[in-house]
Order: structure tokens, then C-alpha cells, then sequence
């Protein structure tokens, strides 16, 4: 398989499989529009995967996450809140990795407002919220990674990271495919785990 530059961003080449891509993404500043943080919590989802959007093939609503890679995928969850993927793997694959939680770092005064809170550890602890302090909408759906309003910025190295099964899910839930930065206070949910990795 052959890669474009624009399939790598931060380091990492969103053409890999979405669990490599989801271990890669800890520690990975993302901003959009200059607010954002450290990704501390990820997971990842592939077309084959009976707990993944793209399980059942391309709809309306999943669309963008069958590519083309280094794209964002966004979907409204309950009804409620916005989800924020990005997209791996070959165009027309399906593949993706939700970004389930940010270590805040540019934009905590925005954040605090759009959350209407000012207890740090929670802005960004879960999909849902971070999209809310991020001001993440489905506007964002398809969205190229490398270009405005978003920015990514590679992973300090020595990352520790630790995994787990995924969260909220009634298929595949045995699958270790939740990734987070070890020692986190930000994460949405402890990991039972401490199986660690260092990148």
C-alpha cells in the first residue's frame, strides 16, 4: 500500500489500523480553533468490528468514516452529544478513533464558559464534553486534520500508555482497544488495567 504526506499528521500515518493509530494518538495535542489539550484517552473502531459504526457498511450518517484517512468523523451520540473520530485506514475501509478525552491545555477560559464549569479535570473527560469545550459540532464532519480550524502537534516521547476494553458498548466488549495515558487524572474512566506500553 502506498501512502500520501497528507495521511500523516503529528507523526503518525492514518493509514495504519485504527488501534495502532488509537495507541499513537496519546499524548497528541489536538486544538481546533486554538482551544484543545493533550489526548490522555482514545478508542478505536475498524470496519469488521461488530462494535464499530462501519460494522454494517456506508449510511448517511457514517459516511466520512470510510475515508479518505487524516479526517474527522463526527456523530451525535444519544441524540445529545457530539463524538469526535478520526479516520484511518484506506479509503472506503471504514475505520476510525474516538478521542474520548483531553488533558486541557490552550483555551481553559473558553472551555470553563462552554462547559459552564471550572473544575479543569472535567472539561474534557469524556467524548461529549471535550466536543462541547471544544466547540466541536457535526459542522466539523469530513473535515481534513490538517487544515483549519484544526491542529495537530506530535506526542512528547517516553509516553506510557495503558489499555483496556472499550466503554459503553454491547458488542466486541472484550476487545482491549482502549488506550490511555498511564497516571492520567484526566481520562473519562479509570483503567482496571495496568498493562502499559511506552512509545
Amino acid at each position: 500500500m502506498s501512502f500520501t504526506a497528507s495521511t500523516i499528521l503529528a507523526g503518525i500515518d492514518f493509514s495504519a489500523p485504527s488501534d495502532l493509530v488509537a495507541r499513537q494518538l496519546i499524548g497528541v495535542t489536538v486544538l481546533v480553533n486554538g482551544v484543545g489539550g493533550r489526548i490522555v484517552e482514545t478508542e478505536a473502531y475498524d470496519g469488521e468490528d461488530p462494535a464499530s459504526h462501519s460494522y454494517s457498511g456506508p449510511t448517511e450518517r457514517n459516511l466520512a468514516m470510510f475515508g479518505p484517512p487524516a479526517h474527522a468523523y463526527i456523530y451525535r451520540s444519544y441524540g445529545i452529544h457530539w463524538c469526535l473520530n478520526f479516520v484511518c485506514r484506506e479509503q472506503g475501509h471504514g475505520a476510525g478513533v474516538l478521542i474520548r478525552a483531553l488533558e486541557p491545555v490552550m483555551g481553559l477560559e473558553l472551555m470553563r464558559e462552554r462547559r459552564g464549569m471550572l473544575d479543569d479535570r472535567l472539561l474534557c473527560s469524556g467524548p461529549g464534553k471535550l466536543c462541547q469545550a471544544l466547540g466541536v459540532t457535526r459542522a466539523l464532519n469530513g473535515v481534513a486534520l490538517d487544515a483549519a480550524p484544526f491542529e495537530l502537534a506530535p506526542a512528547p516521547p517516553g509516553i506510557e500508555v495503558v489499555t483496556g476494553p472499550r466503554i459503553g458498548i454491547s458488542k466486541a466488549v472484550d476487545v482491549p482497544w482502549r488506550f490511555g495515558l498511564a497516571g492520567s487524572r484526566y481520562a473519562s474512566k479509570p483503567f482496571a488495567s495496568n498493562r502499559t506500553q511506552r512509545l
